[in-house]
C-alpha cells in the first residue's frame, strides 16, 4: 500500500457486535468461515469465486482475504457478539478503489444468528467505517433476484436501489449460467438511517 493508503487492519465496535479480521491460522475461524460457506442458504443466493467445499479452500480463502487487505483493495471481517465473541457471521469489503473511492460489501450470517438483525448492524458499522476511515465515497451492494431479506437489510441500512443488472451473477452452484442482480448504494452524503434492524 502507498502512504496515503489507510490501512484495513482495523476491528469495529457497536451496536451489540465487534468485527475483526478472520485469521486463516485460527482453525476456528476456519470451520466458521466453512460452515457459513456451505449453508444451504448461503448456497441458494451466492457461488463464490473459488469454490469452498472444504478446510483447505476456507483456509486459502482466509489469506487470500489478508493479502487484499495487505495490499488494500479489500477487507473481511468476522461478525461476532461484542459480549461473547461468539462468531455470528462475515462481512466483506471487496473491489476497493481509492482513486474513484469506491468498493462493494458483502454479508452472510450463520443460521443460528438469523432474524437478530445481526446483518443490518454489520452493514452500518461496516458503511461507517468505509466512509470514516477508509474515506471512500461510494459503498455498492448487489443480491440475487429474489433474495427479499438481503433487499430489506440494505433499504433499512440507507442502500438504495438503483436498478437490476443483467446476467451480472452466476446461478447457484454453477459457473456457466447467470442470473440477474439488484444494485444498491450509499454515498457518504447519504444520511445513515437511524435505527439500523434486519
Amino acid at each position: 500500500m502507498t502512504h496515503d493508503t489507510p490501512t484495513l487492519d482495523v476491528s469495529a465496535h457497536g451496536l451489540g457486535l465487534r468485527l475483526r479480521r478472520w485469521d486463516a491460522a485460527v482453525d476456528t475461524d476456519v470451520e466458521t468461515f466453512l460452515r457459513g460457506c456451505s449453508d444451504p442458504e448461503f448456497r441458494r443466493w451466492n457461488t463464490p469465486l473459488r469454490p469452498i467445499a472444504d478446510l483447505a479452500a476456507a483456509r486459502a480463502t482466509l489469506r487470500s482475504k489478508t493479502e487484499a487487505a495487505e495490499a488494500g483493495t479489500g477487507a473481511a471481517f468476522c461478525v461476532a457478539d461484542a459480549d461473547t465473541g461468539t462468531a455470528l457471521g462475515h462481512i466483506g469489503v471487496s473491489r476497493i478503489d481509492h482513486v474513484m473511492r469506491s468498493a462493494s460489501v458483502g454479508y452472510w450470517v450463520l443460521p443460528e444468528a438469523r432474524g437478530r438483525g445481526v446483518a443490518a448492524r454489520a452493514l452500518t458499522l461496516t458503511a461507517r467505517w468505509v466512509f470514516t476511515d477508509l474515506r471512500l465515497h461510494r459503498l455498492e451492494l448487489d443480491h440475487a433476484v429474489g433474495h427479499e431479506v438481503s433487499c430489506k437489510v440494505a433499504e433499512r441500512c440507507g442502500f438504495r436501489y438503483e436498478g437490476t443488472l443483467r446476467g451480472a451473477m452466476w446461478e447457484a452452484g454453477r459457473r456457466d449460467a447467470f442470473r440477474d442482480c439488484h444494485l444498491h448504494a450509499r454515498l457518504a452524503t447519504d444520511p445513515e438511517p437511524g435505527r439500523a434492524r434486519e
